[in-house]
């Protein structure tokens, strides 16, 4: 039986990084370095280590930069497609400009009505994107979302997930059912190509905060793969630092690509 080809992904980088400023304001956040390799490249050894070949990168502030320093992503192990907004437009309003992208990449591989991976790019971890990708498959969902638990995921809001792993609560709306296990959003999560079609184009908008919740209020299967491994994150200069400490001592296995 053949397996179903990998799927595209896109890493949301296109933040001004202001919390990282005065670094930022030279250098673009996706190039800033974490142990000696730029940010995003952790987002796209993550996404090559589970076969996909395909990455969107989004880009606004000193974007140019970030395209002379991975160029078209070969020496990276990917092809690289990049979708510069000139006005920043959210999660939702990004992914949204990129959709003509993604429809290319689809009908070049055969595959356009294939899920699309989405991550952060100022997040660093090990989640097995591939058993996300299959999860998502197996159980027919319009999104699935990886969660984590973490002593503050109260403060980043919460997803409270069944017994077979659907989110039946979303950012504290739906079932009050007090035994559904709940955490915090991991910063990747996979859509269905259809989730573009009720995006609307042209305006920045959130994805969490305007468009799933109405999505999820519908009905429409929302699934949570839950993922307590390592996880880092470089959204600020206490983080960024307390992330380079401790990616000094060892880098995720994906990085000896990369001469980690």
């Amino acid at each position: 039986m053949s397996s179903s080809p990998p799927p595209r992904a896109m890493i949301l980088a296109a933040g001004l990084g202001t919390r990282l400023r005065p670094l930022t304001e030279t250098t673009p956040k996706p190039l800033v370095e974490v142990a000696g390799h730029p940010l995003v490249a952790y987002g796209i050894g993550l996404l090559r280590a589970a076969g996909i070949e395909d990455v969107v990168v989004n880009l606004h502030h000193l974007g140019d930069q970030v395209v002379r320093a991975l160029g078209d992503g070969s020496r990276l192990g990917v092809r690289l497609h990049y979708s510069p907004e000139a006005t920043l437009l959210d999660t939702g309003g990004g992914i949204r400009q990129a959709a003509p992208i993604f429809e290319r990449i689809g009908r070049e591989r055969g595959d356009p009505d294939g899920p699309i991976v989405i991550a952060n790019s100022d997040v660093i971890s090990e989640i097995p994107v591939a058993d996300v990708v299959r999860v998502h498959r197996e159980r027919g969902a319009l999104v699935t979302m990886v969660l984590r638990p973490d002593p503050r995921a109260a403060g980043y809001g919460l997803f409270g997930i069944d017994g077979e792993g659907r989110i039946r609560r979303f950012l504290g709306e739906g079932d009050p059912d007090p035994s559904l296990r709940e955490f915090m959003f991991g910063s990747l999560h996979v859509i269905e190509p259809r989730v573009i079609d009720r995006m609307p184009e042209g305006r920045p908008f959130g994805t969490m905060r305007d468009l799933y919740p109405v999505l999820f209020r519908e009905g429409e299967r929302f699934e949570g793969f839950v993922y307590d491994g390592p996880w880092w994150t470089a959204d600020t200069a206490a983080d960024l630092a307390a992330t380079s400490e401790a990616l000094r001592r060892g880098l995720p296995s994906y990085m000896r690509a990369f001469g980690g």
